[in-house]
């Protein structure tokens, strides 16, 4: 999955919820407002677009602390 098609899904969840979209990758999620829900809810939505269930490395999920961490990880989860 390319990465703007993953950061407009996780724009799109923000703004469902009310909050600004997401301009810097630099940013830390928690500045950004971007939530463990958040995260749940982008990865369920990239498995419907694609049709399958992603596999997450657990490990690398605890390692996520900016936007960019975010998008490494589902453009590897999704490639």
């Amino acid at each position: 999955m390319e990465r703007q098609e993953i950061l407009d899904t996780m724009n799109l969840v923000m703004t469902n919820k009310g909050r600004e979209p997401i301009t810097d990758e630099t940013v830390a999620t928690r500045d950004a407002n971007f939530r463990s829900l958040d995260f749940s809810e982008v990865a369920l939505r990239i498995e419907t677009k694609l049709g399958r269930e992603l596999t997450f490395d657990a490990a690398a999920m605890r390692n996520i602390d900016t936007v960019k961490d975010v998008l490494d990880f589902f453009e590897k989860a999704t490639a």
